[in-house]
């Protein structure tokens, strides 16, 4: 006897774009990432631009992640191998629990793209206060890699066999 489907389940999303040289109008992979995610049937709550500074950040991630109304928060930018990046060590000391799959198959699908340059990718995520934090590289080409390969089956409660949709805080 099979399982019946789980029904899908929207869920309310934030987009954060980690640079400090982009600016609303040039910011492609955040648009990417809030369409991707509306055509999913998510809500996109807020879509903001953050400068690459670890405080700042963390401060903002902190605000969504104690908002009953934030489940899901979609970060580009930042997670190169720079001195300037800042955006793992932001998050990390936020995380509950690190999901360390999602840097490893990142990388992994990133690698039939750029080949051995992925190795500077430090692509992360997690889960704090039950909302689930995934942050990728700033391009747009990146930022469809996860969202199609990764991230959107695991915000999908029909995706089969498991997602994160049922951990998530407000459902």
């Amino acid at each position: 006897m099979s399982k019946a489907p789980k029904a899908f389940v929207p869920l309310t999303v934030a987009v954060m774009t980690v640079s400090d040289r982009r600016d609303a109008s040039q910011d492609s992979s955040g648009d990417y990432l809030v369409q991707a995610a509306q055509e999913a049937g998510h809500r996109v709550a807020v879509q903001q631009i953050c400068g690459d500074n670890r405080y700042q950040i963390r401060a903002q991630v902190s605000t969504w992640i104690a908002s009953p109304d934030i489940q899901v928060i979609l970060i580009n930018g930042g997670t190169g191998f720079t001195a300037a990046n800042s955006t793992p060590e932001a998050l990390e000391p936020l995380f509950d629990r690190t999901i360390n799959g999602f840097g490893e198959l990142f990388r992994m699908v990133s690698y039939e793209e750029i080949g051995g340059a992925t190795l500077q990718s430090r692509a992360l995520a997690g889960m704090a206060n039950q909302t689930l934090i995934f942050a990728m590289p700033g391009s747009t080409s990146a930022c469809q890699q996860a969202w199609q390969r990764i991230i959107c089956q695991q915000i999908d409660a029909t995706t089969r066999p498991c997602n994160f949709v049922s951990q998530l805080k407000n459902l």
